[in-house]
């Protein structure tokens, strides 16, 4: 007869199983896919409302220099799901005026309008127009949104350093050629803070493999302690084909839940 007694060594054994399978499923609900570290970053830079004074230098392979100063507001609608936002240039005087109004859409492609005082009209910022520069910046119209998540396919790499802190590295490709037309890119690269699921670095990718452009983004600022919400003061656009950079410096940035429901409408940017 086979001997069924639990000898001591059996009696450890089991119990240094059963301790793994409760301690091993924890642990492995600890770690994010790369699907849930961009959800996180979405939410993350989500605050309910904001005022901000910016300014953007503009930066020639040659290093001259252009400045031009802005103040942007935001504001959550439809319970989180769409970021509105304006922006309108103080000076100088030849982009004086100069207002955009964009609606960031959870789930579905953005609405924009820009303002030109010289013309004394709005006109809409199409889909597919998204690629284009920011009044003369290195960032695009794109580049100042939050990506539609669905839009892409996300893949998690080794974690890596980059500001200073330890970040989960992600890749992301566009589902389909017109998303990738739009954005400009074939694939972007993300850094996210471990801590604070919020992007330091992003490397945007050509169809042949080469860096376009690399972000930078520092700063980063707890503006809503009981969300966890962070925003980056600084953010550095380099072009890797030509060696200009833009610069957007948040000179001041606060926590503003109570911006008026009325500050994004064409009638506001049109008011010069």
């Amino acid at each position: 007869m086979p001997d069924h007694r639990i000898t001591p060594q059996l009696l450890a054994l089991f119990l240094a199983v059963g301790a793994g399978s409760i301690c091993i499923p924890q642990a492995a609900r600890a770690e994010f896919s790369a699907r849930d570290i961009m959800e996180k970053v979405a939410l993350t830079r989500k605050l309910d409302g904001s005022e901000a004074s910016i300014t953007m230098t503009l930066i020639d392979e040659k290093g001259g220099k252009r400045v031009r100063v802005l103040d942007a507001w935001t504001k959550l609608f439809d319970g989180g799901k769409t970021e509105k936002r304006v922006f309108r240039f103080q000076s100088p005087a030849d982009v004086r005026g100069t207002g955009f109004l964009v609606f960031d859409y959870e789930a579905k492609p953005d609405d924009a309008w820009i303002f030109m005082p010289a013309m004394r009209k709005t006109r809409r910022i199409l889909s597919s127009q998204t690629g284009q520069k920011f009044m003369g910046s290195e960032f695009t119209y794109g580049d100042l949104n939050t990506p539609a998540l669905d839009d892409y396919t996300y893949t998690l790499g080794k974690e890596e350093p980059a500001g200073g802190e330890s970040c989960y590295v992600v890749d992301a490709v566009p589902k389909n050629k017109d998303t990738a037309k739009a954005d400009g890119y074939a694939k972007r690269t993300y850094w996210v803070s471990k801590s604070k699921l919020v992007v330091l670095k992003i490397l945007h990718y050509a169809a042949d493999g080469k860096v376009i452009k690399e972000l930078t983004a520092s700063e980063v600022k707890l503006l809503d302690a009981k969300k966890k919400r962070y925003r980056s003061l600084r953010n550095e656009m380099v072009n890797k084909q030509n060696g200009c950079r833009s610069v957007f410096d948040f000179t001041k940035m606060s926590f503003a839940p109570n911006t008026k429901d009325d500050l994004f409408t064409p009638t506001f940017i049109e008011r010069g």
